[in-house]
């Protein structure tokens, strides 16, 4: 059974790969030359450990472009992507040549066969995959026995309660048995053009352009494997592997302290929860939320997992470095306001972070090489630690938290 599942994905991904293949990714690499952007989701990873940028990288379950596209970002690591689809190792192989990627090799393998390999990586991406597997659980496994010993791994899996549009059509469409070929997909996608105001979908098609190719319609309503994880069951799902997490991709949007989430006035009780029943509840008042992207770290390390804390006094000593996609908004502010910090790669638009002129002067003085004690040399303690805290949770720093980094 579960080979035969295997194999109608296999199939599936030959005749309508997602994304479509990519012709040319010069602007994704002058996008990456900014070195800012390495550092900052270096620390992403590893916020204690030394900065290099020639580390081993795995892309399990690749796609058309995703493997050249970190071996572009990371043109010093050693970047491998496999993926079970022919049309996609064709389309990654086709962008090696185009860009001349030397540090990129892919292989035509499924994620559950990763140890052929034959070596571990310091880091593996595999995101949007898992949730199509005949057994997530065993590719899961498979991809922690090639994660080397203090690696990280980034995961994204589909989320229930934002897609419960998605997982409605996905019925309609088995229950009227459509097929994915190409006159049917065009069919249903003039029937979602007629889709009744108030569906669950609406939002999600309003809000998602690639709801206008084929392949991305074909992926979402007419995938032959597809499930979804709450909060509660990817923290299952990490720990039967041996992982551990270690945080969100990003964090605010699960957080009680960001946003509408610290105005509710239950704010104080989801604080006092331990945190994956924090997230658990946000997850639920949310509603809104399509995938989960987390990274998580092996459990046997014999090492504790990288942990940002502002306990103690260890917080002055870190080096903040600011996220690429935070942009610093002077117009239009709220009373009081100096500037608003927004993450451009949030989706929640109530999570934005107003400074006043105090923190802004501390936000302008963060430069990638300075100690928060530095920048904060002329604050008060509390308030200085309030602060910088409160740009980790909304995503707007990650740190280098020890010396050595």
């Amino acid at each position: 059974m579960e080979h035969d599942v295997a194999e109608e994905v296999q199939n599936f991904y030959e005749r309508y790969p997602y994304p479509p293949p990519a012709d040319n990714l010069d602007r994704y690499r002058r996008l990456w030359q900014d070195q800012h952007r390495r550092r900052a989701e270096y620390r992403l990873l590893w916020p204690g450990r030394p900065y290099r940028d020639a580390h081993s990288i795995l892309v399990a379950g690749c796609g058309t472009s995703q493997a050249a596209k970190y071996a572009l970002r990371w043109p010093a690591a050693q970047v491998t992507g496999i993926d079970v689809s022919r049309t996609s190792v064709r389309g990654t192989e086709q962008l090696r040549r185009t860009h001349g990627l030397a540090n990129l090799q892919v292989h035509q393998l499924p994620i559950a066969r990763a140890h052929e390999l034959g070596t571990g990586f310091d880091q593996i991406v595999c995101t949007g995959v898992l949730h199509h597997l005949a057994d997530p659980d065993e590719g899961l496994a498979a991809l922690r026995e090639v994660l080397a010993p203090g690696g990280a791994m980034h995961l994204i899996v589909y989320a229930p309660y934002g897609r419960t549009g998605v997982y409605m059509l996905q019925e309609f469409c088995r229950r009227l048995g459509i097929r994915a070929n190409d006159v049917e997909i065009r069919d249903l996608m003039a029937a979602l053009r007629r889709l009744p105001p108030g569906h669950p979908l609406e939002q999600l098609l309003r809000d998602a352009p690639d709801f206008r190719q084929q392949s991305a319609v074909a992926d979402a309503l007419l995938h032959p494997q597809d499930r979804a994880y709450s909060v509660p069951q990817l923290f299952e799902f990490v720990e039967r592997a041996g992982l551990t997490f270690g945080r969100w991709i990003r964090q605010a949007p699960y957080s009680s302290r960001c946003g509408v989430m610290g105005q509710v006035p239950q704010a104080s009780r989801l604080r006092a929860l331990a945190a994956a029943d924090e997230y658990a509840a946000v997850e639920l008042f949310r509603g809104s939320m399509v995938r989960h992207s987390a990274i998580v770290y092996r459990r046997d390390d014999g090492s504790d997992t990288p942990r940002v804390s502002f306990e103690g006094e260890a917080w002055l000593r870190y080096v903040p470095v600011r996220m690429p996609d935070t942009v610093c908004v002077q117009e239009h502010l709220p009373p009081g306001a100096a500037a608003v910090l927004i993450n451009q790669s949030h989706t929640c638009r109530d999570l934005i972070l107003p400074l006043n002129a105090a923190e802004k002067h501390m936000f302008d003085a963060i430069d990638g090489t300075r100690r928060v004690s530095e920048i904060a040399d002329h604050a008060r303690p509390d308030l200085a630690r309030t602060f910088f805290e409160r740009l980790w949770w909304y995503d707007q720093v990650v740190f280098a938290t020890s010396p050595q980094a």
